[in-house]
């Protein structure tokens, strides 16, 4: 039928919709190439103002897609998608046999889109990862897809983070993670807990207890206490396999601190720790540096900004990374950068031990005093599920896997 932009045109006549002139461009974009092709119609498009996608406008793109074997990845985050445009993507699932991804972060989704898109996942193959990050499915739709990974034995990477999951849907999925063994990647992050007892974790520490295949785990903001931290700690002595473990955004002060350095003196897999915006202090920081110049050689990359940290926490720390040589990758910006810890990660990046594009602080000196500005480097670039055709805030980049191992 000529190219995909002809076959859009001929779909929106068929279907009495005006075609999306977003679509149109991008579709043209696509022209000559031939394979391992990315759809990417976003509604934050920062270069041109756009139209953003509708119900109807899901229905175009999908029967346009259908049969097409080049598109590997489809990229509609921000858009105006509803459960109806929900069901037409699922619908599209079930008849293409070669898309790898789906990006429907920021939509309008709720329980029955994804009750759609669990039905058909249950039948594709094919799909390798979805992110519907930002969509209020909600308990309903987060028991659907929970239900989905017990079947499902292809996706590798689900992001269902700020999706208003609850207490019952995360143990859901703590449970069917404990058998699944497709899942290499979620993120769990943000949910809505009104319980102060930490059932949820105390749950996802049992599944990493038995789960020998899941590689990177997103736990964000869900006020995780030291008692929580040590019932996952106790449970990854017995893991061999997860490598990212992202506690961001909790309430973990010193004592969880010092449980994660045990880990760290045992573990030999772990290799990316996010703590940031967190409570561990001096003495955690302490405790982790211990940890990290004694005993642990597989960390490559800590995180831990804002963390009430002081000049001798943060020193101790750039002695650590001065003795191992494995730690590449620190973020310190939002504590306390007074001048003896200016001094020493200063130090650290004017001997090359501690790479300019490896960490978030930058030195400079003023009347003999030396201080550190941020610089907007983050632990984000190292997601293990960035795809290659891009990420968030850069489309354009591959180079964010500096610190993906491979599978």
């Amino acid at each position: 039928m000529g190219s995909i932009k002809e076959r859009y045109s001929v779909i929106c006549s068929e279907l009495q919709l005006r075609p999306n002139p977003y679509i149109l461009q991008v579709l043209e974009d696509t022209e000559g190439q031939t394979e391992e092709i990315l759809i990417k119609v976003t509604g934050n498009n920062r270069l041109l103002p756009v139209q953003k996608l509708t119900d109807e406008d899901a229905l175009a793109l999908s029967k346009t897609l259908c049969n097409n074997v080049s598109i590997k990845a489809l990229d509609l985050r921000y858009n105006e998608i509803t459960d109806e445009g929900a069901k037409h993507l699922a619908d599209l699932l079930q008849e293409n046999v070669s898309l790898l991804s789906l990006n429907l972060m920021g939509n309008n989704i709720k329980a029955s889109g994804a009750k759609f898109l669990g039905k058909c996942l249950q039948v594709n193959k094919t799909l390798k990862t979805l992110r519907i990050t930002g969509n209020k499915i909600g308990n309903g739709g987060a028991m659907h897809l929970a239900s989905m990974l017990q079947t499902n034995s292809s996706l590798e990477e689900l992001d269902i983070s700020d999706c208003d999951l609850d207490t019952q849907s995360l143990i859901a999925f703590a449970i069917v993670l404990s058998s699944n063994r497709s899942i290499r990647t979620i993120n769990l992050s943000r949910p809505l807990l009104f319980s102060h007892q930490e059932e949820t974790t105390g749950h996802l520490a049992r599944m990493l207890k038995v789960n020998q295949h899941l590689r990177e785990l997103h736990v964000g903001k869900h006020s995780m206490t030291d008692w929580g931290v040590e019932r996952l700690c106790q449970a990854l002595r017995e893991n061999a396999t997860l490598r990212y473990l992202d506690l961001r955004c909790n309430s973990i002060a010193r004592d969880g601190a010092r449980h994660l350095a045990e880990l760290l003196k045992l573990n030999t897999t772990l290799e990316i720790l996010d703590l940031s915006s967190n409570r561990i202090e001096d003495e955690g920081a302490a405790h982790l540096s211990q940890a990290i110049a004694l005993h642990n050689s597989s960390l490559r990359a800590l995180s831990i900004p804002s963390n009430s940290i002081g000049s001798a926490g943060l020193v101790l720390l750039a002695k650590a990374m001065g003795v191992n040589s494995s730690l590449s990758h620190i973020y310190i910006w939002g504590n306390k950068l007074e001048e003896p810890a200016c001094v020493a990660f200063a130090d650290l990046i004017k001997s090359g031990r501690l790479r300019k594009e490896d960490t978030d602080v930058s030195p400079y000196e003023v009347d003999g005093h030396v201080f550190l500005a941020e610089v907007f480097h983050g632990l984000r670039r190292h997601y293990y599920w960035t795809p290659s055709f891009g990420r968030d805030g850069d489309p354009a980049s591959n180079s964010a896997l500096a610190l993906v191992v491979s599978s």
